[in-house]
């Protein structure tokens, strides 16, 4: 049994990535709208007020369990979440954690997604010391192909029909950054 994980919160530069709260509902209401962002995560569709609780919930259940941090990404000029990030750490054993997020439509293009997953990465690969963390991206998703490298990530191939999402094989472009690459690595 697992003590739990304690959700940090990380700087990204123009956004705050931290623990969800209830008054994120409205960025969880919006993401149940979008037609793909449903599909990639555990946004409740369709919405009700309770399920979004229920999903603010959840982010805070899979920290408890030991399963990984979920955070809010949030603008801190608006003051307001626009996505989610996550950090999937049940492969520790092997060296290796995963990321993902998304940003809804009303908090695309502004560089979101890009300062939240550079911030996961050094956390992860630094305050952690986790040797590894990837991230796979739709081959199609040419923002997230772009983020991902400007994140710091590096392209390691195609996973052909890697995973079911809303009830089709999809391919995966695989990325990752490694801490044997990182500027400070040469330092430890």
């Amino acid at each position: 049994m697992t003590d739990g994980l304690v959700i940090p919160e990380l700087d990204a530069g123009p956004f705050l990535l931290r623990p969800f709260r209830a008054g994120d509902l409205p960025l969880i209401e919006e993401a149940a709208a979008d037609p793909y962002i449903p599909v990639i995560s555990s946004v409740p569709v369709p919405y009700t007020e309770a399920d979004g609780l229920a999903f603010v919930q959840r982010q805070h259940d899979r920290a408890r369990e030991g399963v990984g941090y979920s955070l809010a990404i949030v603008d801190r000029a608006a003051d307001r979440a626009v996505g989610q990030i996550g950090l999937w750490v049940t492969e520790l054993a092997e060296g290796r954690a995963a990321t993902g997020y998304w940003i809804a439509p009303s908090g695309r293009g502004r560089g979101a997604a890009g300062h939240a997953l550079a911030a996961v990465a050094r956390f992860a690969l630094t305050d952690l010391a986790i040797p590894r963390v990837h991230l796979h991206v739709e081959p199609w998703n040419t923002a997230s192909v772009r983020t991902a490298e400007r994140a710091g990530f590096r392209r390691e191939g195609l996973l052909r029909s890697w995973m079911e999402l809303g009830g089709t094989r999809r391919d995966m472009l695989l990325f990752a950054r490694v801490a044997a690459d990182e500027p400070s690595s040469a330092a430890r």
